[in-house]
């Protein structure tokens, strides 16, 4: 297994929650998938889940060696509950299989401000 490619993003909570506030559906049918919606939805602030998994998307995008003018926000799928895992459809499922990638490993953390997720792209070199 080779590591391919790597990503972090680091973003502040408030402005995920500011987003939400002023695009409200639009924001939310851009970027994130059902699964993702429901499981933030779940906490008391869904702000700081929505902020990991924005933050995740846009390091598994990095790991890809792209960035979100090439690949769909909702084409990258961060899970909840447990270790986070990914789920990659359309272009980005695409982006993975043109440069070899079989895994991405994400990690996630919080602060009461900040969500930080490291992305790691895994597979056999093409």
């Amino acid at each position: 297994m080779d590591i391919i490619g790597l990503g972090v993003d680091l973003v502040e909570i408030e402005r995920v929650r500011g987003l939400l506030s002023r695009y409200g559906e639009s924001f939310r049918e851009r970027c994130f998938t059902d699964h993702e919606w429901a499981y933030a939805q779940r906490f008391n602030d869904p702000s700081a889940r929505l902020a990991a998994r924005f933050a995740g998307k846009e390091a598994v995008m990095k790991s890809l060696g792209t960035g979100w003018r090439h690949l769909r926000w909702r084409d990258i799928e961060i899970t909840g509950g447990g270790a986070p895992t990914v789920k990659l459809s359309g272009r980005a499922a695409e982006r993975a299989a043109a440069i070899g990638v079989d895994t991405i490993l994400v990690t996630i953390t919080h602060t009461r401000d900040q969500s930080i997720v490291m992305a790691i792209a895994t597979g056999k070199a093409n």
